[in-house]
């Protein structure tokens, strides 16, 4: 460990240096890419020069005590134990966070959630994750844009695409991907008795265009007439568009805005968040298991979580922790299952010995 911290307080002497050249305070890419580095490495420096400092106080105190004589030996014991507690701790913060980090880290979020077993229970139930999700979203500053969304005939949701951007937007909302099953009464069901459905999360790290080049030619663009609600001019042009990348066979539709061009801007943005995570997949067996266990089918025995009303419980089945505060997490309170997840994350990979 001592090498490789370094190594890294060397880079960030580096980029220090770097921060103040005309070069890169002229090149936003540069200054941006710098920038996160930076705000990465500085947390790590802090800790190393601070294990550093301890373990020098522990040699200064420890070459006194020999010639050290009554009260003052007591002193530098006590100043020994200090400064031993003050490695220990510094060893464990260093520990964590010297530990992988997740490459979207820095990314903004595409969400997508659609109801799928249930009926209209389903899509209703869309509605109630989405509306979770926007009051998450607010209690932690982030910026929300609806991309596209799809209203069923009950005022649920079929389907809705947004994105989410904010500091630690991805690093928690990450885990927010796979099925979510709810059981309830329905307010359709007249014998009150309590029906399980489920909807779909999918969470995709936005790609940026200096990320992922895509090849006009491999994409088939239709433009079409949008269909449903959407006042005047949305239904009366073809302003819908349709894009198909042909290699992949990816397609993503848009049509919630009034502009053809506007329309298109969208549609790119979750097509390259899709490639994105098919990319990562290829190149990375882990996250390609994430990705194959975020959705499955939809089907309610994939489920990992679930929303238990009639006990104002939510349990989350991948770290087996059950809250009995439902109400709260659906005004947006999922700061406590986030904290479990990274908690357990984090554990894991201390058991993996894995390292930056």
């Amino acid at each position: 460990m001592r090498d490789r911290l370094e190594q890294l307080e060397a880079e960030f002497e580096d980029i220090l240096q770097q921060l103040s050249t005309q070069e890169v305070m002229s090149d936003p890419d540069q200054l941006r890419k710098i920038g996160q580095r930076h705000s990465q490495l500085e947390p790590i420096v802090a800790a190393s020069r601070g294990l550093r400092a301890a373990e020098e106080d522990l040699e200064a105190a420890r070459q006194m005590l020999d010639d050290a004589k009554g009260d003052e030996r007591d002193e530098l014991r006590a100043e020994i134990d200090s400064a031993r507690k003050r490695i220990g701790d510094k060893e464990e913060e260093l520990k964590l966070l010297l530990l992988p980090r997740d490459p979207n880290d820095e990314r903004a979020v595409i969400f997508e959630i659609r109801g799928t077993e249930g009926g209209e229970e389903a899509n209703l139930f869309a509605k109630d994750l989405f509306d979770m999700y926007t009051r998450y979203a607010d209690q932690h500053r982030w910026k929300m844009e609806i991309l596209s969304v799809s209203h069923s005939d009950r005022g649920g949701l079929d389907e809705v695409t947004f994105k989410l951007s904010g500091d630690g937007a991805w690093s928690r909302m990450k885990f927010e991907g796979g099925v979510h099953r709810v059981q309830r009464v329905p307010v359709t069901e007249s014998q009150g008795r309590i029906h399980t459905s489920a909807a779909t999360v999918t969470v995709l790290p936005e790609a940026d265009e200096i990320d992922l080049q895509i090849n006009p030619n491999d994409l088939r663009v239709d433009v079409y007439r949008s269909s449903g609600p959407g006042g005047q001019s949305v239904n009366t042009t073809d302003s819908a568009v349709r894009i198909t990348h042909l290699p992949t066979g990816i397609v993503v539709a848009m049509q919630d805005e009034k502009s053809q061009i506007q329309n298109r801007a969208r549609a790119l943005v979750v097509l390259r968040a899709r490639l994105l995570k098919e990319e990562q997949d290829r190149v990375g067996a882990e996250m390609s298991e994430q990705k194959r266990s975020q959705t499955g089918s939809g089907g309610r025995s994939e489920k990992i979580r679930t929303y238990n009303y009639k006990d104002n419980r939510v349990t989350d089945h991948r770290i087996g922790l059950t809250l009995h505060k439902l109400d709260k997490v659906l005004l947006g309170d999922l700061d406590d299952l986030h904290d479990a997840l990274i908690s357990e994350e984090r554990a894991r990979q201390l058991s993996e010995g894995g390292t930056d």
